[in-house]
């Protein structure tokens, strides 16, 4: 097994080698493009030495990383935390046209180096994972791994739930055909869902679970059965729930959560493993 494994698992110290660019990224300095432009201005030195090659790995326990000459650190441990995404913030650490992003809710100064795992849009409200833990983030979000997600959608039109067969059968978007989802009409918002949508005459609340995480995929499929969607949130992340965490706040995972985390993202690299034999 190799560390990269042992430390999905828990049960092993972080790697000892890493691309220099990962590990800046991973400390916070920049992002994995913006820390390779760092290194080819000749602003990144290893243990005294300028390093502009972008396959340069560092030992992370024993080499000396600067920037500009100052010392960057590496964090102890990964961290692994929940945020209650309000509307109105982007899914990103920086926004160059200076708008709200997700960055400003959660402790970056705290832990250096947290990304989300995937993105909720703009508009869209509930559950987003960060970390600092790239391995199990690219574990999580890998095209052939991808985990299941739940949504919640108020959408136009009184709905029946024969127009969600499409959906369960898997309906074909102008960028290719979708997984088959599992969709269910209901009557109200679950208690524990963390949203307040406001049905009225003419909407219906659609729950829909989803493996992909396709751009905008949930409010395109179902704008594709004609219902489009008037407002979008997400409880659940796989194995993880709001469970009352307010809008705009954020916690650390619980032990119990990280495990479950590993386990299904262990268990559906297992699955697509077989799938592809």
């Amino acid at each position: 097994m190799t560390d990269d494994a042992r430390r999905i698992e828990g049960n092993g110290p972080w790697p000892h080698t890493m691309r220099l660019q990962r590990f800046l990224a991973r400390a916070g300095v920049a992002s994995r493009r913006g820390s390779e432009n760092l290194m080819t201005a000749g602003r990144v030195s290893v243990n005294g030495v300028v390093a502009c090659e972008l396959g340069t790995k560092i030992d992370v326990d024993r080499d000396v990383v600067e920037v500009d000459g100052m010392r960057v650190s590496w964090p102890a441990e990964a961290v692994y935390l929940m945020l209650h995404k309000p509307s109105g913030y982007l899914t990103t650490m920086s926004d160059p046209q200076g708008r709200p992003t997700v960055a400003e809710l959660v402790p970056c100064d705290r832990y250096p180096g947290l990304f989300p795992v995937g993105r909720l849009d703009m508009d869209t409200t509930g559950l987003l994972l960060f970390t600092t833990d790239g391995d199990l983030g690219q574990a999580l979000l890998h095209p052939s791994r991808h985990v299941e997600k739940t949504y919640l959608a108020l959408v136009d039109g009184s709905m029946s739930d024969r127009e969600l067969e499409p959906l369960r059968k898997g309906i074909v978007l102008d960028d290719g055909p979708c997984q088959p989802a599992r969709c269910s009409l209901l009557e109200t918002v679950p208690p524990d869902a963390g949203c307040s949508f406001k049905r009225v005459r003419g909407t219906s609340l659609v729950e829909i679970d989803i493996h992909e995480g396709r751009k905008n995929q949930v409010k395109r499929m179902l704008g594709a059965v004609h219902h489009p969607v008037l407002e979008l949130h997400r409880p659940a992340f796989g194995p993880l729930r709001l469970n009352g965490l307010a809008s705009g706040s954020w916690r650390e995972l619980e032990r119990a959560e990280l495990d479950a985390l590993r386990e299904c993202s262990c268990t559906v690299k297992k699955q697509a493993t077989e799938n592809n034999r």
